[in-house]
């Protein structure tokens, strides 16, 4: 029997945190359930595709659009179940029990427990809300990680080709068809440092309130990334 999960992680001049990402997913191959990783790059000029050619990835080459490259990724997968993760995220040790755990028992698409790998109380406090908001509200951001079985992922439409508010825009589609899984995804802090929690984090929430209320992500994604 082949091994049911495909790993596809967007990247875009992501050498930096690339190896720690693919280093913990290596329990998955050592598990069996890791079939192929995928690796989508959005035209990268530094080592990234090196480092992904490396860990023996299929390099998947699309527009630099995190929809646009999720799509293209998945769009290239084999296996029977997708795991989405984004190149500075780690999965925490022992999330491959959890993982073939949840596909053997449930159809739902699964998100991980938000974590950060530096930061203190302000990191404690963003995590907690986004993983309130997963909990309640049924919106999991894309650092969450995405595991989905393919079925279900066509019968939705798959990730939309938008430049941003791609993964609040499957789980919208996924509405009462999500389940948290019992790890932790620890993904960067650097960005919430650099730019500081409080603002970073309200930057979040309005660019998150903007779309729900009609604002197109194309618009959305000029303002975001404005220093």
């Amino acid at each position: 029997m082949r091994a049911p999960v495909s790993v596809v992680i967007p990247t875009l001049n992501a050498a930096a945190p690339l190896p720690a990402c693919l280093a913990a997913l290596y329990e998955g191959v050592q598990a069996g359930i890791i079939r192929e990783l995928i690796v989508v790059d959005g035209g990268s000029d530094d080592d990234t595709r090196t480092i992904a050619d490396e860990a023996g990835a299929t390099l998947v080459s699309s527009a630099p659009s995190r929809g646009g490259q999720l799509r293209a990724g998945v769009a290239a997968s084999k296996g029977g179940w997708v795991l989405v993760v984004h190149a500075d995220t780690c999965l925490e040790e022992g999330w491959s029990d959890v993982a073939e755990a949840h596909f053997a028992t449930s159809r739902k698409a699964g998100y991980f427990h938000l974590s950060f790998d530096q930061g203190g109380m302000a990191a404690r406090f963003v995590a907690g809300w986004a993983n309130l908001r997963s909990r309640l509200f049924g919106l999991p951001y894309g650092d969450q990680g995405l595991l989905i079985a393919r079925d279900v992922y066509d019968a939705h439409g798959g990730f939309e080709d938008i430049p941003l508010m791609e993964d609040v825009a499957m789980a919208r589609a996924l509405k009462g068809q999500l389940a948290p899984l019992q790890a932790k995804a620890i993904t960067s802090a650097d960005k919430y440092q650099r730019q500081g929690w409080l603002r970073r984090g309200a930057r979040n929430l309005s660019t998150l309130v903007r779309y729900l209320v009609g604002v197109s992500p194309q618009t959305l994604a000029e303002s975001y990334r404005r220093p």
